[in-house]
């Protein structure tokens, strides 16, 4: 079982650039790990994803060449780094992570087990 801790959130004005962190408890490092987020009245949507092993990233279009997904398996820690931030980022942000064997399906939320709080980012224009 993995337990997830988001950190890193604020309020910042475009343009401007946030580091999430999200820290992990258990064996971390044998798990998919994705980042999502949620606007007031929207859906949560698939952010980014890397694999397990770190050898590949995956980005929705809206944040490609803005945001980097990396992990720290030595820290148990994932990270996205959001730069050139716009007020359509704001969102609440939730990492989440799923075993290896379970495949890796980034955009699917169902196939994620273990979820973290939420952190908010609110980017003011």
């Amino acid at each position: 079982q993995v337990q997830l801790v988001e950190s890193g959130g604020g309020l910042v004005q475009a343009g401007g650039s946030l580091r999430l962190s999200c820290a992990a408890s258990g064996p971390f490092s044998t798990y998919h790990m994705n980042w999502f987020r949620q606007a007031p009245g929207k859906e949560r949507e698939f952010v980014a994803a890397i694999t397990w092993t770190g050898s590949s990233t995956y980005y929705v279009d809206s944040v490609k060449g803005r945001f980097t997904i990396s992990r720290d398996n030595a820290k148990n820690t994932v990270y996205l780094q959001m730069n050139n931030l716009k007020p359509e980022d704001t969102a609440v942000y939730y990492c989440a992570a799923t075993h290896y064997t379970r495949g890796f399906y980034p955009q699917e939320k169902r196939t994620y087990d273990y979820w973290g709080q939420g952190t908010q980012v609110t980017v003011s224009s």
